[in-house]
């Protein structure tokens, strides 16, 4: 494979890559956390049921003689004996729980058991949650076509910017969303239907999916932003080098060029001198701008002779 250190790779394009690979992680997990149920995870506790010839265990036998209903044998099961505790997991959308009476699970809607008060709440989270994953999606995209028009650095700019800001606040609205959801879950335990109230419960992988997916979020926002900012000063660097280069060669073309025109004048006045000087057989004055005045006076010290 090709590393960042090879000629091939720029450092640009290598930080376009970290950008992509952190935005595709961020991505892949937000969707698993948004369709997963395991944000919060514990146990609820419910009273045993009643014992019967199919449940002989797990339950409370209060004795009654199916034959003599009027005879009544107690049960003597106290505090937390008379009840069971079973495993429950929510998400965004349902909360299951188990069934008591068989192996399978039982799933409710989580906005059907939050409190009234918090249903806006709710329904705010649900919404930041997918404007974060479509963001994302942009994001992903943009700094796809980033890789594509590499060669362009006008278009590698543009698109490098619009994905930093589509990356930005997608990290944003997440991080709002994670929060609205933590806070109407803690309400609802307080306050959720009496048969749903855990009796413990902690935060679980989907939870914790869910801000590595703002971790990622964050990291490719700030790769994103770190490669525009060093893009735009190499290029502007590139761009005062060259167009000093241009001036300096500029320069040395107008010095070629006047001092050539010089030596051409010199030539031609000393041409026309000496012209003058066989054709009359005597000496004739010089400009001034084209001899030297070792010259004059030479020719001045003869004529007094």
């Amino acid at each position: 494979g090709k590393g960042c250190d090879d000629g091939d790779v720029t450092p640009g394009q290598c930080r376009t890559l970290l950008s992509v690979g952190l935005n595709f992680f961020a991505l892949l997990f937000s969707i698993t956390a948004f369709i997963t149920t395991y944000w919060c995870v514990g146990t609820q506790r419910v009273p045993k049921p009643k014992c019967s010839k199919l449940r002989t265990h797990q339950c409370i036998d209060y004795g009654v003689n199916e034959t003599d209903p009027n005879k009544v044998v107690y049960s003597w099961e106290t505090g937390d004996d008379r009840f069971l505790f079973r495993q429950f997991h929510t998400g965004i959308w349902f909360s299951c729980e188990e069934n008591i009476h068989d192996e399978s699970e039982r799933c409710r809607s989580f906005i059907d058991l939050a409190p009234a008060s918090e249903k806006g709440m709710l329904w705010l989270s649900l919404v930041s949650e997918m404007l974060y994953i479509v963001l994302l999606v942009v994001g992903f995209s943009l700094m796809c076509l980033e890789l594509v028009h590499s060669s362009n650095v006008i278009d590698g700019l543009k698109l490098n910017a619009f994905a930093a800001v589509f990356t930005v606040l997608s990290g944003l609205l997440g991080m709002v969303a994670h929060v609205m959801y933590t806070q109407v879950f803690q309400v609802t335990v307080s306050l959720g239907p009496p048969d749903w109230r855990p009796y413990n419960w902690d935060y679980g992988w989907s939870f914790c999916m869910a801000w590595a997916s703002f971790t990622c979020c964050m990291g490719a926002s700030v790769t994103t932003l770190n490669s525009y900012t060093k893009t735009v000063i190499e290029f502007r660097h590139k761009r005062k080098t060259f167009e000093q280069s241009i001036r300096e060669e500029h320069a040395r073309e107008a010095f070629g060029y006047f001092r050539e025109r010089s030596v051409h004048s010199i030539s031609k006045s000393v041409e026309v001198y000496s012209s003058q000087a066989v054709k009359s057989g005597r000496k004739t004055p010089i400009p001034a701008d084209s001899l030297d005045l070792s010259d004059i006076a030479g020719s001045l010290g003869e004529e007094q002779c």
